[in-house]
């Protein structure tokens, strides 16, 4: 295909191919042609125009196929268009040459229509060019129409519509004939040349005047004709054509054209014009002058017009805009509803339901799409006023005695169906507005509710119905007006119980509004299921007493009942007994009293007693589907005795009709409905006992064709499978006609839906308003599916018994009947087998297989579609059960065979499905040869041109077999490539259904492909060529093929999509179609298609996807897409698809939409941050904001004066003009605020300029273009304060989310300009002022909860710093306390009990988090450097708010929040107890939930009691657990159920020792359950905050001593935080953990303290051998795991030390400890771990007796001694430092332990002294380390052995050998810092306690240091290092000089003297030494200063001995006497010469 890419065809290449080879060589060298010309260069192209169109005739000429002419003729435009158009004559007077020719030959028809297509497409481009040659082509096009056969009508018609395009005015002359013509053609036989006309009329009446002026009539009347038969294409585009001229007739103006006669368009009259029509049909005469006679003839109008017409009015309103109708919707809904009042079209049920259908599209598609909220509000409110006043005439109807006045029934009846509309559409919008409509409910002048609620008294059922399924809406939107409704339809209801209607009207309102809990997740009070429950069973008792009502009453009871069980097994378990009663009195006790009771009663009686029956068994069926949790084998067990009274009685009921007639029969119909419901919804094996009387009734109802209206579609498409439906002709299944594009597929005779037919459905889960199909029809499904479900449990010879009688019956019937009949059988069969497959029963018996299969082979070959698809799928099931290979193969040769003989068209199309069908369920296809056949057999029979349908089923055929057979046909894919190609090629564009199988066969190769798509091979082109095809194509299913093809293509093959043409096309039909609301594409497959792969674009190439997407503004070659050009240029391909979003209702488009958008932020937002920001921030501020803001500055000013000072900002946030976006919805701008959350997510991970303003604006300085979030706070500010302050719930909560998160983000962020305040200190009134209306006594509650989070954080943050600021918040706090302390006060109750739960944890929550901070703030420096914050680790500290301000503010409100908290957090505990526990809980409740919402209220509490919690620890920390008696102040309400230590009486006073354990253990317990949780993998701050919860108890000291006396409590707490520790890597944690462990262990060390001070005392011991004998390990020094204190933490610090430094452990690096495994690098947080564990490990000998800490004592030494061996071998560092000291620290500590001076243990702990101490040399000799730090550490543990370890350690000669030697080596070292170092260390060991030590290291290292000091003389010191070093020397020696004893001092002094004069220097010397030696001097000089007087003899022998020592330190002390008075006289002279502060006197 790439010798195709040329200017010129390769005619060489071309003519070596075969004829198929050709026809896709041309199409590619056409399509490279058309991307080609328009960017070649024009004079190469004059040069080769000669050539180019000599090729492109002779294609011309070559019979091209549809796609290759439509090529063609594009590519003749252009070419003439780019070049000489002038030429282009010769190319027209050919094709009128070819047209005109006489050749009628099949052959020749390609080039005729060839021909036709390119005078089309040249006309298009050239136009006026061409001058007057139009006419001649346009008669020879007219005259050739006459004879033309459809395909050359198609195109005719399509040629002339691209030529009244290009010509424009031009063609003025001929518009007349060519209307002659397409109106003929516009009720054409043949569909595609209908559609073709009537484009080419649309585009006629652009410039043909008269269509819409004298021509109106008969326009409107051709195109009612045309939808006479029609399918769903011609009804969209003849609608659109119809509703296009309607709306310019109404919108000419005057001037525009002359008008021919009298005709005035008015809005009446086109109206008229269309209901005209919707009456008659395309007959001919003028509606206007229509006779009464013919408005009451019988209809006979087709279904087809009605629904064609309702789409023409949706496109008229459309057409003329959302503004028109907002201007004109009280005249438009006036005259639409004026449909329902002629009598001709609700002459029966079946018609008045299809009108009703009508009129609601018409005001759903128009109302519900092209109005924003407000002006969607001003149209309920006008709806409400025409439901008042219709439900006023029919009052006055009914109350009026005067019969002059009183209306007709037909009056009544049209009401009725007024009523029905109205309320339907005002139920819609209210649910589409949300909680956006309670300003709608609140207003009085509209009068909603009243309006509503009067319908509810009408006579009519189907008004009544209506107006309760309203009101369900109303709760829906509004939640808080359930309730309210609920009580006043109760009452009224108590009321009223005499009036029939009322009973009906009102019973059903409270079922709906009972539904409508289920989509309402703040519920209502629980007591309302009571109620309900008590007025059902009233009603049920009282319906026996009045005849009048007892229907109504027993309806109305059981309704109520039904609709009770969707409040769920919560509220159901309370009332179950008492419904199992109901049941059990509604059925006979026994089948004895069943059969009496047949003897008795009247028709009437029997009517009632059926309802009733029919009513308590949709009861059951509700509980069933709703309260599956309850339905234990107790239950089951009840129900089945009335339920087998039920099944009894099914066979009394013939008897019953017979008897009583038709009114019993109704009745009976729908009894046997729900008892067939009731029974699929249990296990068969429940009513097993049943099965024969149920088996003979379904049969009985399978057969007996009582309901022969529920046929086809109804039926059969639940059965047929998903992959089959576009076999089903169900192009309307995807598009947005569904609504009343379904009349037409319900089924003949069933009608549309409608709830009087069932008025159970009210309370149903879907949230659309409820139409159900008649009873009848509704039992025919109800009969298959439970027949399904018992034919599995039905025995071999039964099946084979209920099969041959299905056979038998089909014999007994004919025609119709036998069809209907088949259908029954057949879908009654596939359900079995269904459930058979799916159930996994066993195989299928041989004896039944035989006459299912006969069965299914017959429908095979029946008819009807779908019973051909349900009947393939029985097979498939048939085969599945089956699981037989031969019985498979014997199937498959059976429909060979059949295709070999029968030749209709249904026949062969049934068995060609079952071929690619046979195997979906068998895991794939397991033997080539039969693949290989059914493959071959499919090719044949594709190519069958002259059967289409057989074209089509074979082709689907072959896409269900390439899936199923996967790699298998891989040997196939070449020839089916070739096949789809080929075909794709030449059929007939006319024939799209064949066209759509090619496309889901090139979709299967593709799938089958994979990724072998991307090798080298053909197969790559010719998918990109199939797709292209496709694409070009005018079919949109086949277009959206197109797109899923090349989705797939991309995902296999990404670099061979070529983006840069793909994304501009799918933007073009998406956006395109978009531009008006509801003249989009139609199909709704399409634009998911279009999204779908949008969205998988933009996951990998989102910004490309962009770019792309701009081209299309510059490239898409349409005249009208200047709003398009607009929308791209301003807002972007993201501003346009929220657009989009905005208008779409479609759940899977809109939630591709967001995810295309998700994807495109995630990739775009950092790159263009300003323009994502505004493009969210305009649709933020599109609507709402101006009302929102209004709304907020009006309760704002309702504040003191004071407070409104500094608010002026709040005025910042009005909405900007100038919006792209024109009234989005809230759900969109929900969206956005979800957007920018995102956006600041992304940017925390991102540059940290964006949060740093300074940064941002030096950065910004530096790079203009450069942007950062930090910079658009105030947007971000200004988005959330509108978002929190709109009138729509979901959005308030979702701004009050976002202010949250810029709360957190930026909180801590400084104010470059003003330090010490942060950035956020500026938008406090904006906070406040979006905060204060959540906290409104009308807010819902989870809104008040969500605020007061923000309320927390808000404080807790520290932005505010002043106290009169921060109470402006704090009071908003203050007054949700007061509220949660009243909340049992409160009478009216909106929500569920849960809510109060909600928010009252909600307010003590915030409460506590500021508390906590409040709290913390005085303790910040007291605090452990290794605790967490409480909140996110990675989230930076808050700032101190205000010092201690807060907590003053907090303080007054203490005492009542610390009882709430207690009382929380006990009721937590219990209701976190086990279910075995469940008893223990309170009868009543707790202090915050009910008992009924136990369940509801525990996730409330999940998500509060650890803030709580940690609050409370905090708070019991500050009292010291001290008990204050203040009784419960300022409390309404009772706190707990045990009142949590706050006696109410004297009886009840506790002590304060029960009251302080009763709380330690709440909350001790509460934390440990949930940190030993499984389930707490992801609660990272829970954890904290029960780390900090423990961490604020143990502080104080009461608490330590109940867990020090109680070990078990301690070991068990241990093993808590082992597990944590080792399951959590977190550091903090880690950190928190070890700090808790010190606590424990630091308990246990004051337990062991205090016991042996009790002993001490007791005894009188005043030894301190005595003492140790307390501790863990007693007498024989065990441990025991589990039990063991010291056990457990020595096991959680190894644990800690391991994971940190794995060497440790022998096992991890193999048998020797010191492996050559480098050690693992630690980080900060890893060198604070291992610290705490090693201060842990120090202590834990004090709490063990002598035995016992010589057990531990090696592994604590052990780890003590590898713990620093692995730290010396770390790089040197800060961290490092402080880790070595405390290590340090700790072996200090273990050495002083009075463990190593007892008795019993001292030789036990010196030999463990000694093998540490020898350890440490070994590593000392073993390991290189790190010089200079890490060998002063060795030598530093070193030191410390040497002087604290005693004397019989460190004497110990080898050990004593090696130490000096150590010392030496260090003493060598040229570091003179480590010498420095040593010289102290030195010092000290000179000090030691144990004088042998000293004495051997004076002996040994004496000299030595002598001698380096003696050096020094030779080589001054350079540095400040050295000189240190120096002086460290001097001070070791001098140490020894006075540790000696007297007799050798005398010979050491004068050894120090002389090495101290020699550091003097002279005068000369001095002035040019270096700043050390100089130091050195002056240094020396005053030690000499200073030993001299000391050791004054020998200090003077000295100087005699020595002279020149002497005259040195003469000269040296006079200098020094000479620099002293120096300095005294300059200091005076200095000080006087000038003043301590001079005066600036010259300011210039």
């Amino acid at each position: 295909m790439e010798l195709a890419h040329s200017l010129l065809l390769n005619e060489e290449v071309c003519g070596q191919l075969g004829d198929h080879q050709r026809a896709a060589f041309i199409f590619e060298w056409l399509s490279f042609l058309k991307r080609l010309l328009p960017t070649a260069d024009r004079v190469e192209m004059k040069q080769n125009q000669k050539n180019l169109v000599d090729q492109l005739t002779r294609v011309l000429m070559g019979s091209p196929g549809p796609p290759t002419r439509q090529l063609l003729s594009q590519c003749f435009a252009l070419l003439y268009k780019i070049g000489d158009p002038f030429l282009a004559t010769i190319t027209i007077d050919k094709c009128n040459d070819i047209i005109r020719s006489r050749d009628d030959s099949p052959s020749f028809l390609p080039t005729r229509l060839a021909a036709i297509a390119c005078l089309g497409a040249i006309y298009e481009q050239l136009g006026r060019l061409l001058g007057k040659t139009f006419s001649t082509v346009v008669a020879n096009l007219m005259k050739t129409l006459k004879s033309a056969e459809s395909q050359g009508r198609y195109e005719i018609m399509l040629s002339i519509e691209k030529i009244l395009r290009g010509l424009g005015p031009s063609a003025l002359p001929c518009h007349r004939d060519v209307y002659k013509v397409a109106r003929i053609c516009l009720t054409d036989r043949a569909m595609p040349v209908r559609c073709a006309a009537a484009k080419c009329l649309l585009e006629l009446q652009r410039e043909a005047v008269f269509l819409w002026t004298s021509e109106l009539e008969n326009m409107a009347n051709i195109c009612f004709r045309a939808f006479e038969g029609s399918n769903y294409d011609v009804r969209v585009i003849v609608s659109k054509l119809l509703g296009t001229i309607l709306a310019t007739a109404l919108m000419a103006k005057q001037g525009t054209a002359p008008r021919q006669g009298p005709w005035r368009s008015s809005l009446e009259e086109v109206m008229a014009l269309l209901w005209g029509g919707f009456l008659r049909g395309g007959g001919g005469g003028s509606f206007l002058r229509a006779s009464g006679d013919m408005l009451k003839r019988g209809s006979s109008v087709s279904r087809d017009v009605r629904v064609g017409i309702t789409q023409a009015c949706v496109v008229f309103i459309s057409c003329l805009g959302s503004k028109w109708l907002e201007y004109n919707f009280m005249t438009l809904l006036a005259l639409v509803l004026e449909l329902v009042s002629y009598p001709r079209v609700i002459q029966n049920p079946a018609e008045a339901a299809c009108c009703r259908c009508c009129i609601s599209f018409i005001l759903r598609a128009t109302v519900g799409r092209l109005l924003g909220e407000r002006s969607q509000v001003l149209a309920a409110k006008e709806i409400c006023r025409v439901i008042a006043k219709q439900k006023m005439a029919v009052d006055a109807t009914l109350s009026d005695s005067n019969m002059e006045n009183r209306l007709s029934a037909t009056d009544v009846a049209v009401s009725q169906h007024i009523l029905v509309c109205t309320l339907q559409e005002l139920g819609s919008l209210i649910l589409g507005l949300g909680s956006t409509a309670e300003s709608l409910l609140q207003d009085p002048s509209a009068g909603l509710l009243d309006a509503v609620t009067s319908v509810l008294l009408d006579p009519s059922a189907v008004a009544r119905l209506t107006a309760a399924w309203c009101l369900r809406c109303v709760s829906v939107a509004v939640p808080a007006q359930a309730a309210g409704l609920m009580d006043r339809c109760l009452e009224r209801l108590t009321a009223l119980k005499s009036c029939p209607e009322a009973v009906a009207g009102y019973s059903a309102a409270i079922a709906a509004l009972l539904g409508a809990v289920q989509h309402c997740p703040l519920g209502i009070p629980h007591a309302k299921g009571k109620v309900v429950l008590g007025l059902a069973e009233d009603l049920l008792r009282s319906a026996s007493q009045n005849s009048r009502l007892a229907l109504q009453r027993t309806q109305g009871g059981w309704l109520l009942l039904s609709a009770l069980m969707t409040l769920g097994p919560a509220v159901m378990v309370h009332h179950l007994p008492r419904v199992l009663l109901l049941w059990k009195c509604t059925f006979p006790l026994s089948i004895q009293e069943l059969h009496s009771e047949c003897g008795r009663g009247d028709a009437f009686t029997w009517q009632v007693m059926l309802e009733g029956r029919a009513g308590a068994l949709c009861a059951m069926k509700s509980f069933f589907l709703h309260c599956r949790d309850l339905m234990n084998d107790e239950v089951i067990g009840r129900l089945l005795a009335p339920l087998t009274c039920a099944i009894a009685l099914l066979t009394q009921l013939p008897a019953l009709i017979k008897c009583y007639g038709t009114q019993v029969k109704n009745a009976s119909v729908m009894f046997r409905l729900r008892i067939y419901e009731v029974l699929s919804l249990l296990p068969p094996k429940s009513y097993e006992e049943s099965f024969g009387i149920l088996m003979k009734q379904l049969l009985s109802d399978l057969t007996g064709l009582e309901s022969p209206e529920c046929t086809g579609l109804t039926l059969l498409l639940s059965f047929c499978h998903t992959s089959d439906a576009p076999l089903l002709g169900l192009a309307t299944s995807d598009t947005d006609h569904l609504f009343i594009e379904e009349q037409l597929h319900s089924g003949s005779g069933a009608g549309a839906g409608s709830l009087e037919h069932d008025p159970f459905t009210i309370h149903q889960l879907p949230l659309d308003v409820p139409l159900p199909l008649p009873p009848s029809c509704c039992l025919s499904q109800a009969t298959v599916q439970l027949f399904g479900l018992l034919f599995p449990h039905m025995a071999g010879a039964q099946s084979t018994q209920i099969l041959d009688q299905f056979s038998n019956s089909l014999r007994q019937l004919k025609a119709s009947r036998q069809q209907n009949a088949h259908i029954h059988m057949a879908s009654a069969l596939c359900c079995g087998l269904k459930c058979l497959g799916s159930g996994h029963r066993g195989l299928l018996p041989e004896d039944v297989r035989k006459p299912a299969l006969r069965l299914l082979l017959g429908a095979l070959e029946s008819g009807s579609e779908p019973l051909r698809c349900a009947a393939a799928e029985g097979l498939a099931r048939l085969v599945q059960a089956a699981d037989d290979a031969a019985f498979t193969v014997s199937v498959t040769q059976i429909n060979f065979d059949k295709l070999k003989l029968v030749r209709d068209a249904a026949s062969r199309s049934g068995h060609a499905l079952a071929l690619g069908t046979l195997y979906r369920y068998m895991g794939g296809i397991s033997s080539p040869q039969h693949l290989n056949a059914c493959v071959g057999i499919l090719f044949t029979l594709s190519q069958d041109s002259t059967a289409p349908e057989v074209q089509v089923w074979a082709l689907h055929s072959l896409s269900l077999l390439i899936d199923c057979a996967g790699a298998m046909s891989h040997a196939h894919v070449k020839p089916t490539f070739s096949l789809v190609l080929r075909l794709l090629l030449t059929v007939p564009s006319a024939q799209v259904e064949v066209l759509q199988s090619l496309g889901r066969c090139l979709n299967a190769l593709i799938t089958t492909l994979g990724p072998d798509l991307q090798a080298e091979g053909p197969f790559r082109s010719l998918c990109l060529m199939g797709c292209a095809v496709m694409q070009d194509s005018s079919d949109c299913l086949l277009q959206a093929q197109a797109i899923s093809c090349l989705q797939q293509l991309h995902m296999f093959a990404p670099r061979y999509v070529d983006l840069s043409s793909l994304v501009p096309c799918l933007c073009g039909i998406l956006l395109d179609y978009s531009v008006l609301a509801n003249l989009c594409s139609s199909y709704l497959s399409l634009r998911r298609a279009v999204v779908a792969c949008l969205r998988q674009l933009a996951q990998r190439e989102a910004v490309e996807v962009s770019e792309h997407a701009v081209t299309l503004v510059k490239d898409l070659p349409r005249r009208d897409n200047s709003l398009l050009d607009i929308t791209i240029k301003e807002i972007g391909l993201e501003g346009a698809l929220f657009s989009l979003l905005d208008r779409e209702s479609d759940l899977q488009l809109c939630q591709d939409l967001r995810e295309t958008l998700s994807h495109m932020l995630g990739s775009m937002a950092m790159a263009k941050l300003s323009h994502w920001l505004k493009l969210c921030k305009d649709v933020l501020s599109a609507s709402a904001a101006e009302t929102a803001t209004a709304a907020a500055v009006e309760t704002y000013q309702e504040e003191e004066g004071g407070d409104r000072a500094d608010d002026d900002s709040i005025y910042t946030c009005m909405a900007e003009s100038g919006s792209p976006f024109s009234h989005p919805r809230w759900s969109t701008r929900v969206f956005a605020t979800e957007c920018v959350c995102r956006i600041i997510a992304q940017c925390e991970s991102g540059d940290p300029a964006h949060f740093d303003m300074a940064l941002a604006q030096e950065r910004r300085l530096q790079e203009s273009a450069a942007d950062f979030l930090v910079l658009h706070l105030a947007d971000l500010i200004r988005m959330a304060f509108m978002a929190a302050t709109d009138p729509s719930k979901p959005l308030r909560i979702s701004g009050l989310q976002m202010l949250l998160v810029i709360i957190h983000k930026f909180a801590a962020l400084p104010e470059p300009e003003f330090p010490g305040h942060v950035l956020l200190e500026q938008y406090q009134a904006n906070v406040g002022a979006a905060l204060r209306p959540a906290f409104t006594a009308d807010t819902p509650p989870d809104v008040t909860a969500k605020a007061c989070q923000v309320c927390s954080a808000w404080i807790a943050s520290g932005v505010v710093s002043d106290l009169v600021d921060l109470r402006r918040v704090h009071i908003l706090l203050t007054s949700s306390l007061g509220k949660v302390q009243a909340v049992k006060e409160v009478q009216s109750q909106l929500y569920n009990e849960s809510t109060i739960t909600m928010e009252s944890l909600a307010v003590l929550k915030a409460w506590a988090e500021v508390y906590i901070v409040a709290a913390q703030s005085p303790k910040q420096d007291e605090k452990p450097a290794w605790l967490l914050q409480p909140s996110d680790p990675s989230a930076q500290p808050p700032v101190n708010p205000a010092g201690n301000g807060l907590l003053r503010l907090v303080q007054a409100d203490l005492s009542t929040l610390s009882r709430l908290w207690l009382a929380a957090l006990q009721d937590h505990a219990l209701l976190n107890l086990p279910h075995e526990y469940a008893v223990q809980l309170p009868a009543t409740g707790g202090t915050f939930y009910t008992a009924e919402t136990a369940e509801q209220a525990r996730r409330h509490y999940s998500s509060s009691w650890a803030a709580i919690l940690h609050a409370t620890a905090l708070w019991l920390n500050s009292m010291g657990f001290i008990v204050l008696d203040e009784g419960p102040a300022n409390l309404s309400r009772p706190v707990t159920p045990t009142s949590m230590g706050q006696s109410t009486s004297l009886a009840s006073i506790r002590s304060p020792e029960d009251i302080n354990a009763e709380r330690f253990y709440l909350i001790l317990g509460i934390s440990m359950e949930f940190l030993c949780s499984p389930h707490s993998d992801s609660q990272m701050e829970n954890i904290t905050y029960c780390l900090h919860t423990l961490h604020a108890l143990f502080d104080v000291p009461w608490p330590r001593s109940k867990i020090g006396n109680d070990q078990t409590l301690s070991v068990e707490l241990l093993s808590v935080l082992h597990r944590l520790i080792v399951t959590r890597e977190s550091p903090g944690v880690q950190l928190a953990v070890l700090e808790l462990v010190r606590q424990v262990v630091c308990a246990a060390q004051e337990r062991v303290r205090e016991k042996r001070h009790s002993a001490e005392v007791d005894d009188g011991a005043a030894e301190k051998e005595t003492l140790p004998e307390f501790g863990e390990g007693h007498d024989t020094g065990g441990l025991v795991p589990g039990k063991s204190v010291v056990f457990g933490a020595l096991q959680l610090c190894l644990c800690v030390l391991v994971r940190k430094l794995p060497r440790l452990s022998p096992k991890l690096t193999g048998s020797n400890p010191v492996s050559s495994r480098p050690p693992l690098a630690l980080g900060h947080g890893d060198y604070q771990l291992v610290s705490a564990a090693l201060t842990i490990l120090s202590e834990l000998p004090s709490i063990c007796s002598p035995e016992g800490s010589v057990s531990i004592l090696p592994s604590i030494l052990y780890l003590l001694m590898g713990v620093h061996r692995e730290l010396l071998l770390q790089p040197p560092g800060p961290a490092l430092g402080l880790a070595v000291s405390v290590t340090l620290q700790a072996l200090r500590v273990v050495l002083l332990s009075p463990m190593a001076r007892a008795e019993k243990c001292q030789g036990a702990w010196a030999h463990l002294f000694r093998c540490a101490l020898n350890t440490l040399m070994d590593f000392w000799d073993s390991e290189e380390v790190f010089h200079g730090v890490n060998e002063i550490s060795r030598l530093t543990i070193l030191t410390i052995f040497l002087r604290l370890a005693g004397p019989e350690v460190t004497t110990v000669q080898p050990l004593l050998a090696r130490s000096i030697s150590k010392f030496q080596g260090c003493l060598e070292c040229k570091d003179p810092v480590v010498l420095s170092q040593t010289y102290k260390l030195l010092l000290s060991v000179f000090q030691s306690p144990a004088a042998a030590v000293a004495v051997s290291f004076i002996q040994v290292l004496g000299g030595a240091l002598v001698g380096h000091l003696q050096a020094i003389e030779k080589r001054r010191p350079q540095n400040t290092e050295e000189m240190q070093a120096v002086l460290a020397g001097v001070r070791a020696l001098e140490t020894l000089v006075s540790t000696a004893e007297e007799e050798h001092r005398s010979q050491l002094v004068p050894i120090l003297l002389h090495i101290l004069i020699s550091f003097l220097l002279d005068e000369n010397a001095l002035s040019s030494a270096s700043t050390a030696a100089r130091s050195l001097h002056e240094s020396a000089l005053q030690d000499l200063m200073r030993i001299g007087p000391q050791h004054s003899a020998l200090f003077k022998a000295l100087m005699l001995s020595f002279p020149s020592m002497k005259a040195r330190l003469r000269a040296a002390i006079m200098g020094n006497q000479e620099n002293m008075k120096a300095k005294a006289a300059v200091c005076p002279v200095l000080s006087k010469k000038s003043p301590t502060i001079q005066l600036k006197t010259n300011f210039l």
